[in-house]
Formats: structure tokens, sequence, C-alpha cells
């Protein structure tokens, strides 16, 4: 169902069932798929795909060749309903990719609002993507993975199946993480280590002087010998006040769930 007039190249197909919001355009040899939800001021460019269960919030912008709601890249699927949920005014560059969930995963991958997926970036079934985040040129994130408000991850870099990257957090170019990433921090590596604080992004986001001290204060404790970042908690959050971004970090720590670790310094 078509809920305005908007504006649909001639060689482009819309299925029907798809529904267009106010002011869509479509362009060029485009193909949105039946069960699509695009959202008012959505604008697709040549040759893009939007398949499945997949709605895209106001204001999206998807370049050419970009790929979004086809089936998993996971041999277990087996066809099951599930969704593709893009928030709004995401950027969606040329040839970047994003799949719906599975059954085994919860069967919803979730984008937030005001992102920006830069050329050939990939987002795998089931991952939980927050609000302004950057995934730079190629980066690949595996299924499963959560990543947090206002994170940036450098081009050419990927993410292991299941990892968590906290808020405000950086990982630089060519990275591969394969542990959870601390909120706040700056991991970089060709087996990703953590470098520090994302001073640059802290400041950036106004974090005062205060905030910053008391999270270099956490990881200074969080990662002295000996003994492991878990042993460490308690003290810690003993030491540190209730709440601010070094809280953050903690409750981050306590909600892991696999056991994967936490990306620390070189050795």
């Amino acid at each position: 169902m078509i809920a305005s007039i908007p504006s649909i190249h001639p060689s482009a197909v819309i299925e029907d069932g798809a529904q267009l919001g106010h002011d869509v355009t479509v362009g060029p040899f485009c193909h949105v798929g039946q069960g699509v939800v695009l959202g008012d001021g959505c604008s697709l460019h040549s040759h893009v795909v939007v398949q499945g269960e997949t709605s895209l919030g106001p204001g999206c912008e998807v370049f050419p060749f970009a790929c979004l709601g086809t089936k998993p890249q996971d041999k277990k699927d087996a066809g099951e309903q599930a969704i593709l949920v893009i928030g709004s005014n995401n950027i969606i560059r040329e040839y970047v990719t994003m799949q719906p969930g599975t059954a085994g995963g919860g069967s919803v991958t979730r984008v937030g609002d005001r992102g920006l997926f830069m050329v050939g970036s990939h987002v795998a079934h089931d991952c939980q993507v927050g609000n302004d985040v950057v995934l730079v040129n190629h980066v690949s994130i595996a299924g499963h993975v959560i990543v947090e408000d206002h994170v940036i991850i450098g081009g050419l870099s990927g993410v292991h199946q299941f990892c968590r990257i906290g808020r405000h957090a950086m990982v630089g170019a060519h990275s591969m993480v394969v542990q959870d990433v601390l909120p706040y921090t700056t991991v970089a590596g060709p087996r990703a280590h953590l470098a520090g604080l994302n001073l640059v992004g802290l400041k950036r986001h106004n974090f005062d002087r205060e905030a910053i001290n008391q999270l270099r204060d956490a990881l200074d404790a969080l990662f002295a010998e000996p003994g492991t970042v878990e042993r460490r908690l308690d003290e810690v959050s003993q030491s540190l006040p209730d709440q601010g971004p070094a809280d953050d970090v903690l409750r981050f720590i306590t909600q892991a769930k696999r056991g994967r670790g936490f990306t620390g310094p070189l050795e």
C-alpha cells in the first residue's frame, strides 16, 4: 500500500504489500519487497535491494547496491520468520549489507538512529546496533554482536560473533576484535588490545575532566596485576562513585554472559 505519492523511477520494482511513507524516493532499478516498510522521507538511490520483513525509519538514505533484509548468512537458518528493524536518519552507503535475525538469536536484527554505515560494511544476523554508530568502510560485525551508542569502528575491522562493544568506544582500523570492548575505551591492533581511553570521543561529547579521571582510575584498577578483571570488580566498585561513566564500565562487566573476557592492554 502506498501512503502518498512517492517518487518512483519507472524501472524500480515495488512489490504489492510494500508500504511507502510520504516523500519517499525510489531510484532506478531498485527492488522493494512485499514485506518492506519505508518511513517518511526515505531515499533509495539506484540499484538498492530491500527484502524480507524489513523496516526503515524516517529520513534514511540508501546508496547504490546496498542490500538490506535478504536471507542471513547462517547455515542454521531454516527460513523462519525474522525481521530487520532500521531506525531513522541513517546513511547507508554503497554495497552495505544488513541481514535479519534468526530463530536462534531472537529473530530480530536492530539498528538504531543516525548511524553512518560506510561503503561495504556488514551487519550480520541478530546484531543489536545502537544510536549514532559509525562503521567505516568494509567493517564486518558477525552474528549476535552488540554495538552500543556512539561507537566508531575503523575501516577493514572485524568483530567476532557474540562480542559486545560498549558505548563511546573506538575500534582502530584493521583491528580484529575477539573479546568485549569496554565502554569509553580505544582498542586497536591485528588482535585488538586496549590502547587507553577514547579521549577524542569523550571530549567531543563534552565529558568533563572529573569524569575522564574517574574512567582512567577505573581502568588502571581493573587491569592492575595480578588477577582478572572479574576478580577485581568488587574492589573497584567500592572505590568509585555509584554514578557516572565509570559505573557504566562496571555495569558492562557484570552483564557479560559468555565468559569471552575483555580486551585488555598488551602484556
